[in-house]
């Protein structure tokens, strides 16, 4: 039985056209993904179906009394709160219970032998409301997902207001996984997660026994948790059975397929073409009996290839042997997070720092670039370094590509530009757009040009593979390979650093020292 049913949709952003008509179902208790590349219009269709946007046409019909759960990774939380209360918030029916419960005790022990009867049967009820809700059982199931992704060290009683981002939404998603809804929508739900905890998310999911449809970029994590997947591309979608790794194979067979088919009716058509320009006058009748053949074909569309994004830093020789100098440093804000430890950097490392998300990794990197002050010891720069810094953030501005990068690089022409940014994957839509409107991968490729257009001999990368599709990690993959200089990079993604740094830091080492 579906559990949602898709019908016609069609919606377009501004001129963009993002879906065309597009029809599927949702079955109750599938596991299901939703890929395709950046800016094919996958975190609308999540709020399309959540009904946080209403489509140009077409209808979406759920089940009547579902619950859907829905991860909102900009939701504001409120001020006051501790990391457990909001926990418990995905639970608040059932301490409300709890509480008139209480109250009724209370009432119970005032109340005379006529109405003692009457109120012991309300307790009762609502105990047993309680039990066979699980409720006293709360406190380790909590206790179980709040350990699983790594909330616990946030801090139970630590203020919501004081989370970064990243931490609001790893404590958004135990809240919604908490609640375990009838369908659960989830939009890139590992970028804030490491490795451990995306293990244990995975286990978690596969157990899972309501319907989700998941967007992600983590090949390895689709694989594990869907038996089904939902392809976006050119504005229609087409669903696979099977996992991510059972939807390539079957795309590229499909496409095969369709290229087939494609070159065999372009050679038929070129066949009638030719019989009817031979044979107008000679064979008139035969002629127009082709004519009308050639009418009447269904034209199958020429399969679409978009060009991969190719992405090139420009490097400046000339930094000195040691990059930089690190002695006794302590890093932190407020208080400090580490230290103290003593780093060097030589020219041509290449360097992946990992750890836990929320462990100091960012403020390490702006430490180090001097964007931040260290709580205490030095950080010294060689001579002749020149940095290119790709932060962790969202844009917010309502300027286009085109426009920021002209303001970025004024001594370039409007042609120049525009081929960098076609070079990350853009079309001429795409950077006439606003940034704010622009797809968080779209958002990392403008991003990304930025760095192709500044000269560097250290690159300093902060989780540049968030939000970024399948192609365009494997061409920034190889950029980085063939980049001469230094680089620091901050990922979660072994996969995309394993074989080609030269150094790990980890962390977590550095606490305690």
């Amino acid at each position: 039985m579906s559990i949602v049913n898709v019908e016609q949709i069609t919606h377009t952003y501004g001129d963009k056209p993002i879906f065309r008509n597009i029809s599927f179902r949702l079955l109750r208790g599938e596991h299901a993904g939703l890929v395709g590349s950046n800016g094919a219009g996958k975190s609308t269709l999540l709020r399309i179906l959540s009904g946080e946007l209403i489509p140009d046409a077409g209808t979406v019909d759920w089940l009547p009394q579902v619950k859907i759960g829905v991860l909102q990774q900009h939701i504001d939380l409120k001020a006051g709160m501790t990391v457990m209360q909001v926990l418990q918030g995905a639970f608040a029916h059932l301490y409300q219970t709890e509480r008139r419960l209480l109250l009724l005790a209370e009432a119970m022990s005032a109340a005379g032998a006529k109405d003692q009867e009457r109120l012991l049967d309300q307790y009762g009820e609502m105990q047993s409301r309680l039990e066979h809700a699980g409720f006293y059982q709360l406190d380790a199931k909590i206790e179980e997902v709040a350990a699983g992704l790594g909330i616990l060290q946030l801090g139970r009683d630590r203020d919501v207001s004081r989370l970064s981002g990243g931490q609001r939404t790893k404590l958004l998603l135990g809240k919604l996984l908490l609640e375990e809804p009838d369908a659960l929508l989830l939009d890139e739900p590992t970028n804030y997660l490491d490795d451990t905890h995306i293990e244990w998310l995975t286990g978690y999911l596969k157990r899972y026994e309501q319907a989700y449809l998941v967007v992600s970029h983590d090949e390895a994590f689709l694989n594990e948790v869907t038996s089904t997947t939902f392809h976006l591309e050119h504005q229609t979608i087409k669903r696979y059975a099977g996992n991510y790794a059972a939807f390539r194979s079957g795309y590229e067979q499909s496409r095969q397929q369709l290229q087939t088919a494609y070159d065999r009716q372009q050679k038929e058509m070129d066949r009638l073409e030719l019989f009817i320009q031979k044979n107008r006058v000679r064979k008139a009748k035969q002629a127009k009996s082709r004519e009308k053949m050639l009418e009447r074909i269904e034209r199958i569309e020429k399969p679409a290839a978009s060009p991969p994004p190719r992405f090139a830093f420009p490097f400046q020789a000339g930094s000195s042997t040691r990059v930089a100098e690190v002695k006794q440093l302590w890093v932190g804000y407020d208080a400090p997070l580490f230290g103290p430890v003593d780093l060097h950097i030589n020219r041509g490392d290449k360097i992946a720092i990992v750890g836990s998300n929320g462990i100091g990794k960012s403020t390490m990197l702006k430490t180090l670039l001097g964007r931040m002050k260290p709580a205490s010891g030095t950080v010294r720069l060689g001579e002749h370094v020149l940095t290119a810094y790709y932060a962790q953030e969202r844009v917010t501005s309502d300027e286009t590509p085109l426009e920021k990068l002209t303001s970025f690089r004024p001594d370039l022409t409007n042609k120049e530009i525009r081929q960098k940014l076609a070079f990350a994957g853009l079309n001429d839509k795409h950077i006439r757009q606003p940034l704010n409107a622009l797809s968080g991968g779209e958002q990392a490729k403008v991003r990304l040009c930025e760095l192709m257009l500044t000269s560097s001999n250290v690159l300093v990368l902060d989780e540049p593979t968030n939000h970024l599709d399948t192609r365009a990690k494997e061409a920034l993959k190889e950029a980085l390979k063939q980049y001469p200089g230094t680089i620091l990079l901050v990922s979660h993604e072994p996969a995309f650093y394993e074989d080609w740094v030269t150094r790990l830091w980890q962390v977590e080492e550095w606490y305690g020292k």
